[in-house]
C-alpha cells in the first residue's frame, strides 16, 4: 500500500469544540490519501474549522463537487468511526466510466479542499442495538460496516459479531490486514471472506463461489438470533433478501444501505443523462378520482418564478425535471438531502430514508425526491 499526507496537518482544537453536525454545510480538507487495494482509496479529511464531527456508525456524507463546470452531489459512506471525532475517512472505489469516482482519485489530494454537507443516515449501529449482528458487504459496500467494527472494537464492545464480506479475488478485499488485525483482538468477531476467484499472484484458499443459504446457514448457523445489516452493489443485496427470506429469516430484523450514484451514463447531480430530454423520463402511471379525473396539485418555487403540476402519486422532483427546472439532487433515495427545500404553505407525504433531519421537518423542510403532493404546494426555491 501506499500513501500521501499533506505536508503540514491540521492541529486539533481542544478547546469547546463545536460538533459540525450542527452546520448544513462544512469546508473539508484533505490530509492524507491512502491506496487500500489496486482500485479503492481512503480519503481523510479534517474540517477547516474548529469544528469536530459526530455522526453514528453507518451514516454517510455528501461531497458537493464542481466537475466540468457541473454541480456534482455524491454521497460516500464514513468508513472511520466517530469514536475519532477529529477527523472523518471515506474510502472510494474507482468505477469504470464513474464521472465522480474516477475524479475522486484523480483530484482530491492531500491540502485538496472539498465542501460537504453534514453526516446523514439511518442505517447506524446505534439506532439498532443487539448481542449479536450478523453484516453482510460485498465489493466497496464494506465502508458503512467498517465503521461499525472499528466502533465497536474502540468501545470494547462485547457483542457477538460475524462480518462475511463477498469479494471478486482476494487482491478486492478491502481492508482485509485491519480487519484480521481487529479480529485477532476482538474474540466476539469472526471475520469471513468469500472470493469468486483467485488472482494472478494469489491462489485463494479459503471460502469460494457466490452466497447461497447452505452456506450462509453454515457459517451463521445461529442465523435467527442476529439483527443484520447489508451493504453491496443492488443485485448482490437482492440476492442477499431472497436467501434470507427462503430461510424464513426475520425481515424485521434486517437493514440494508446500496449506493448506485456513480453511474458512467449520469455525468452530473443536476441535469439529466446526456441527450436524454426531459419529456423522456419515465413517470408513474397516472392516479385517478372515482369519477375517472386526474387527482393534480400546483407547485409554486417562489424564487425561480416556476409554476409545475403535479400529479398526486408523483414526485415533486419528477414533476419539476419533466416541466424542465433544474432542481439540485442526487440520490433521489431520500437519502442524501441534496433536494432538501423549505415549504411556505400546503402538506406532502414523504417518506425518507434519513436524508433529513426531525428539526428540519418541524421547520417546515422536504426532500422534493421523496414528497408526493397532498394539496397544492409552495416552495422557497
Amino acid at each position: 500500500m501506499s500513501s500521501t499526507q499533506a505536508p503540514e496537518r491540521l492541529v486539533p482544537s481542544l478547546q469547546s469544540p463545536v460538533c459540525w453536525s450542527e452546520e448544513d454545510q462544512a469546508v473539508l480538507v484533505c490530509t492524507a490519501v491512502t491506496d487500500v487495494t489496486h482500485d479503492v482509496k481512503n480519503f481523510v479529511f479534517e474540517p477547516e474549522g474548529q469544528q469536530i464531527f459526530d455522526f453514528e456508525a453507518g451514516q454517510f456524507l455528501t461531497l458537493m463537487l464542481d466537475i466540468d463546470g457541473y454541480p456534482v452531489n455524491r454521497c460516500y459512506t464514513i468508513s472511520s468511526p466517530p469514536t475519532r471525532p477529529h477527523r472523518i475517512a471515506i474510502t472510494v472505489k474507482r468505477v469504470l466510466g464513474g464521472t465522480v469516482s474516477n475524479w475522486v482519485h484523480d483530484n482530491i489530494v492531500p491540502g485538496r479542499r472539498i465542501n460537504a454537507m453534514a453526516p446523514l443516515g439511518a442505517f447506524t449501529l446505534a439506532r439498532q442495538p443487539a448481542d449479536k449482528y450478523l453484516f453482510l458487504s460485498a465489493g466497496s459496500g464494506i465502508t458503512p460496516l467498517m465503521s461499525m467494527v472499528r466502533t465497536m472494537y474502540d468501545l470494547g464492545s462485547h457483542a457477538d459479531v460475524v462480518f462475511l464480506h463477498s469479494a471478486r479475488t482476494p487482491s478486492d478485499i478491502v481492508f482485509r490486514p485491519e480487519l484480521a488485525a481487529i479480529e485477532s483482538l476482538m474474540p466476539n468477531l469472526r471475520v469471513v471472506h468469500l472470493c469468486e476467484n483467485d488472482y494472478p499472484s494469489e491462489r485463494w484458499g479459503g471460502m469460494r463461489g457466490r452466497l447461497s443459504p447452505t452456506m450462509l446457514t453454515t457459517i451463521v448457523p445461529d442465523l435467527s438470533d442476529r439483527v443484520t445489516f447489508n451493504c453491496g452493489p443492488v443485485p448482490y443485496m437482492d440476492a442477499v433478501r431472497r436467501i434470507l427470506g427462503e430461510l424464513d429469516y426475520d425481515l424485521g430484523n434486517y437493514h440494508e444501505e446500496s449506493f448506485t450514484f456513480d453511474d458512467p451514463a449520469q455525468p452530473g447531480a443536476t441535469p439529466p443523462p446526456e441527450g436524454v430530454d426531459y419529456d423522456e423520463i419515465a413517470v408513474a402511471p397516472r392516479s385517478t378520482d372515482a369519477d375517472g379525473t386526474v387527482t393534480t396539485y400546483s407547485v409554486e418555487f417562489v424564487r425561480s418564478g416556476r409554476t409545475v403540476t403535479c400529479r398526486a402519486d408523483e414526485f415533486v422532483l419528477d414533476a419539476a425535471l419533466a416541466a424542465g427546472m433544474r432542481v439540485p439532487s442526487s440520490c433521489n433515495q431520500g437519502m442524501c438531502g441534496t433536494c432538501k427545500l423549505p415549504t411556505l404553505s400546503g402538506a406532502v407525504e414523504m417518506n425518507h430514508n434519513g436524508g433529513i433531519r426531525p428539526r428540519e421537518i418541524s421547520a417546515g423542510k422536504i426532500l422534493v425526491c421523496c414528497s408526493k403532493p397532498l394539496s397544492d404546494l409552495t416552495l422557497d426555491a
